[in-house]
């Protein structure tokens, strides 16, 4: 079943365009979204979680428009959603922030308490469920924000930038909870480090200047790599060729 359906989306902000034409379909599993800071990718991914409403095209999500507030009100039920940077009532606990957020986005409250801890163990945060957030370091923040999106396996699970201020061994253990997220939902992260999505996702996204230039699994883009490519992968450097590409709606056109 298709869970996203992106077609020739439109974003910009005081008559600025930022996304130019996006069309993309995503399902169950784990879609990296690569690309260069400036790229777009904030812009698109606060599009598909229906906190901006695009200028232009068309969004479905879970096989359902959402263009009335009672259609956006039950998609918001299914998305998780972590932004790059989140605000947080800092004198709130882990578990409260985490059981608030689930609380917004209408988890039924009988299953409250129960997802929250549950999301909390997931991110490894179980020893600070009782700190406040503003005692957490930069990590465990991030691993908070993470825990509030997963709270309540939703549809769809968008972590935008999701590994920042991880250290190496919190990074492999987010590999890990991606993919088991990916059995069940949608997960949807974006990076500008492709070994972040290189060992998890099924399927990659080369965003740049607000176009797609990529879509496919990483085989195919480790193909695209030449030889003077900057890079230190065959990954890095098809990657690097990606962003050198026309875009995917310039090259069906060309057809």
């Amino acid at each position: 079943m298709l869970l996203v359906e992106v077609n020739d989306l439109h974003q910009g902000y005081r008559g600025k365009p930022v996304i130019q034409g996006v069309s993309l379909t995503l399902e169950a599993g784990a879609f990296g979204l690569l690309g260069p800071n400036g790229a777009g990718k904030s812009t698109l991914l606060r599009s598909l979680a229906t906190a901006s409403r695009p200028t232009s095209g068309a969004l479905r999500l879970f096989g359902r428009d959402v263009r009335t507030l009672k259609e956006l009100r039950a998609a918001r039920r299914e998305i998780g959603y972590l932004p790059q940077s989140f605000a947080y009532p800092a004198d709130f606990t882990v578990t409260d922030f985490v059981r608030h957020c689930a609380w917004l986005r209408e988890v039924p409250r009988s299953d409250i308490t129960k997802a929250a801890a549950e999301a909390i163990e997931r991110v490894e945060l179980q020893g600070q469920a009782s700190t406040p957030l503003r005692k957490l370091s930069g990590g465990m923040l991030r691993r908070a924000g993470i825990a509030q999106a997963i709270a309540g396996r939703p549809t769809l699970i968008i972590l935008d930038e999701p590994t920042t201020g991880l250290d190496p061994h919190q990074r492999v253990r987010f590999r890990e909870l991606v993919r088991d997220l990916a059995q069940d939902s949608c997960v949807l992260l974006s990076t500008h480090l492709v070994e972040d999505v290189a060992h998890t996702c099924a399927r990659m996204g080369v965003l740049y200047e607000g176009t797609l230039r990529f879509v496919g699994p990483p085989a195919e883009l480790q193909a695209l790599s030449t030889a003077d490519a900057p890079g230190d992968t065959p990954l890095e450097r098809g990657y690097a060729t990606a962003l050198g590409a026309p875009s995917l709606q310039d090259r069906a056109g060309a057809k």
